[in-house]
């Protein structure tokens, strides 16, 4: 009998992607996520200095970059002001 091949694991990146065409309500979570992480690697910052600034730790910036468990606000807001960003949330009425 011959052996079953196994599908090739989806990387994190791209299940965030995935996650944003599809319309899944984790979209905005995987677009922050996604955005937390081109920041820090914009400005040089390693996940352990982020999480350092943040109050956290290594993993929890790790796995929010993976799109993993959705950070709190409170937790977002002192990422954006460690990254020196601005959080901006909107809510607006779906159209018809």
């Amino acid at each position: 009998m011959a052996a079953r091949a196994r599908p090739e694991p989806v990387r994190p990146l791209e299940r965030l992607r995935e996650r944003i065409a599809t319309g899944d309500r984790g979209w905005f979570f995987a677009a922050i996520a996604e955005k937390v992480s081109e920041r820090r690697g914009a400005i040089g910052m390693s996940q352990r200095e982020l999480a350092e600034l943040v109050g956290t730790t290594q993993s929890a910036i790790a796995r929010l970059e993976r799109g993993g468990r959705p950070p709190r606000i409170d937790t977002l807001l002192k990422i954006a002001e460690a990254l020196e960003c601005e959080l901006i949330v909107d809510l607006k009425p779906r159209s018809s």
